[in-house]
């Protein structure tokens, strides 16, 4: 499949600082997962119906809850101004 969504190597670099550090087992690259749970949520897709080049569906279900339950996409959005804008610190990000 040609459509997939991946991220590149800059996007996950500016992301990498956001996601805990691994412990114990290894475990599905957390690029390859981000890049799932991207897809399934750009494409309005069920977990199980996420193409396999991303990963067990339940991989990605968990990874997103327990990113999701940890804050982890709220401090990554609130990071956006900073990343994109590092001269500009005055932005501030107000949750809805």
């Amino acid at each position: 499949m040609s459509d997939l969504y991946w991220l590149t190597d800059e996007q996950m670099a500016r992301l990498q600082p956001y996601f805990p550090k691994s412990h114990g087992r290894e475990r599905v690259d957390d690029r390859r997962v981000l890049s799932g749970i991207i897809f399934v949520n750009r494409n309005g897709l069920r977990w199980r119906d996420a193409p396999r080049e991303y990963g067990p569906a339940k991989t990605l279900y968990n990874r997103w809850k327990r990113w999701s339950d940890k804050g982890i996409f709220i401090r990554m959005m609130e990071g956006f101004p900073r990343m994109l804008f590092p001269q500009r610190a005055m932005f501030r990000v107000f949750r809805a």
